[in-house]
């Protein structure tokens, strides 16, 4: 029998289940939790049995099968759900939660399609739960003061030109390394540089174009290396590679009428990494560098925020379906080899300063600590 639903007091904490105990949850999400103070842990869902077992022991907390995620809905116990599993099953998860009224913070790319992200908007809707994606450098400190000088203080003037890189060296065994296009790099990685532009440029593409190949010696069963360009209104272009086959870097350049910001870190995350960037006017560079922050529990804690004072979360719903539209036309591009044209879109609402969250970092679980769970680096 099940207790009536509950909602959070208004000075929480929200209780929060974690759903799809994979590496993200288990070596940034869980610990996270510790600092987000209006957050709290309260529930996690796994298929996986040595999961459920020891790392409830480990948090204190009840574990549920996925048999029994609807009874954990119906229970009261929770306010939110976090949703980290493989992203063909986000909707699946997010969608029965946000019809019961409880709230949904689920891992980027939102799904695999743009039908399936609008089921899950409408759910919100019928719902009225609130629909957040886990846009955690929508929160960092560093990265929202580059997206805002460059898009309202003109820091390198008028911006024409993105270009970025980012690779890592997956493992084939990871469940990212055999799971089809979206366990790929377009949706996995393409999801950072192409986030980042739309909102630099404060603007929706309007043309796709991508090519893609396979590393030789490498066992994915897919593209593992992919080129995107994107064209903007305004005559504004943007590439960006990403690859599951590399040396892991990451780095972005926007080029200006006035000048040029380079930066490096950029989408990463960790107790050691703090996001930097150099801007060059006139020959002179000024080179701006930032702490580490804990970005998993700022996301987190902006989100409660929303919640218990029942306001929009600026990366709602809209904001992943505008990804995944882009995603969609990426994978139409790599079959036909031809340049896809996206309907022209605006996004109203764009990350603000006021989002960022600067709360210390976490010591993270190594890989060799992490439960019944393939590296995704090996």
């Amino acid at each position: 029998m099940t207790s009536p639903r509950t909602t959070p007091s208004t000075n929480g904490p929200v209780r929060y289940a974690v759903v799809g105990l994979g590496q993200i949850s288990q070596q940034a999400f869980l610990p996270a939790m510790a600092r987000a103070g209006n957050s709290v842990l309260a529930a996690l869902v796994t298929g996986t049995p040595d999961k459920a077992r020891e790392l409830a022991a480990e948090y204190d907390v009840p574990a549920y099968s996925y048999e029994d995620y609807p009874a954990l809905l119906a229970s009261g116990d929770v306010d939110a759900v976090y949703v980290a599993t493989p992203v063909f099953r986000h909707r699946e998860f997010a969608e029965p939660a946000l019809e019961a009224g409880v709230h949904v913070l689920v891992e980027k790319p939102m799904e695999t399609s743009v039908e399936d992200c609008r089921a899950m908007v409408d759910a919100a809707a019928r719902g009225g739960a609130r629909l957040m994606v886990a846009y955690r450098l929508h929160h960092e400190p560093g990265t929202l003061e580059l997206i805002t000088r460059v898009r309202d203080e003109g820091l390198v003037g008028d911006p024409r030109l993105f270009t970025a890189v980012f690779t890592q060296n997956i493992d084939e065994a990871n469940h990212r390394g055999h799971s089809g296009f979206w366990g790929g790099p377009i949706p996995d990685m393409g999801s950072y540089p192409l986030n980042a532009v739309r909102h630099l440029f404060a603007a929706e593409p309007l043309e796709v174009h991508a090519m893609g190949v396979r590393t030789p010696g490498r066992g994915f069963d897919f593209d593992d290396t992919v080129a995107v360009t994107l064209r903007f209104p305004g005559q504004r272009l943007a590439q960006f590679t990403i690859s599951y086959a590399g040396e892991a870097t990451e780095q972005l350049t926007v080029v200006g009428t006035e000048g040029v910001v380079a930066a490096q870190p950029c989408f990463g995350f960790g107790p050691e990494v703090g996001i930097s960037w150099t801007v060059t006017r006139d020959g002179r560079s000024e080179t701006r560098a930032h702490d580490p922050v804990e970005q998993f529990a700022g996301q987190t804690e902006y989100f409660s925020d929303c919640i218990l004072a029942g306001t929009t979360p600026e990366a709602d719903g809209e904001e992943g379906l505008m990804d995944i539209r882009v995603h969609e036309a990426v994978l139409a591009s790599l079959g036909t080899g031809r340049t896809v044209r996206l309907d022209p879109a605006d996004r109203a609402v764009r990350p603000s300063v006021d989002q960022a969250r600067a709360l210390p970092p976490v010591t993270e679980p190594g890989d060799d600590e992490l439960v019944a769970q393939v590296p995704q680096n090996g």
